[in-house]
């Protein structure tokens, strides 16, 4: 395993995106019980884009226009559905003073279908994975298993890690009206500007 391959995943991994942001919005909103859960779900939504890139399922979304458009515009559809919850206080970024304990269901279902309904993550495994599993390798599918592990690994102690810091600053946020409330129009902002740019994005 290479060190290109621990910074690249690390990069990707760390950069803000659908997943990332509903981490964070459930360590602020829930505590870190709900960030952990929510970090575990959108890892396990990591599962069916790397086992279609290695499958060759991937391939399908990227020859077939109308398989991948169809596949986008699901996400898009479930992102402003985010947004428009998020606003409304029944989403995201509903605070709940006991920390949502009987919620951790839900969390992991909705952070499970954020990552699963992003066709860019299908596309990244297959022109990403490959380039790092040698020619010569005798159990390719292996290799490609154990470097899919890792990023999965990756994946969930860095958003753990955002999780965490939001739920440390909780307590201010709560006790601040004003403040959560333009969090809350930040929040849903950003799960709408996430959904357009997946809306207008090219394969």
């Amino acid at each position: 395993m290479s060190i290109e391959f621990l910074i690249t995943s690390f990069i990707v991994v760390a950069s803000p995106g659908t997943g990332v942001l509903y981490t964070l919005a459930m360590g602020l909103s829930r505590g870190s019980r709900a960030s952990v859960v929510a970090a575990f779900g959108c890892t396990i939504g990591i599962v069916p884009h790397m086992a279609a890139a290695i499958m060759g399922l991937a391939a399908l979304l990227h020859a077939s226009a109308l398989a991948y458009e169809t596949f986008k515009y699901i996400g898009v559809a479930y992102l402003l559905y985010m947004a428009w919850n998020t606003l409304r206080e029944h989403g995201a970024l509903k605070v709940e003073a006991d920390g949502g304990k009987g919620s951790a269901t839900q969390v992991t279902v909705t952070a499970v279908l954020i990552n699963i309904l992003n066709p860019k993550l299908s596309i990244f495994f297959l022109a990403f994975l490959p380039q790092f599993v040698s020619a010569d390798e005798a159990q390719p599918m292996m290799q490609m298993l154990t470097l899919s592990g890792v990023f999965m690994l990756m994946t969930f102690v860095v958003f753990v890690g955002y999780g965490l810091f939001a739920a440390a600053v909780r307590d201010h946020v709560i006790s601040r009206p004003r403040v959560l409330t333009w969090m809350r129009r930040t929040f849903a902002a950003a799960f709408a500007a996430l959904g357009a740019k997946l809306a207008v994005a090219d394969r």
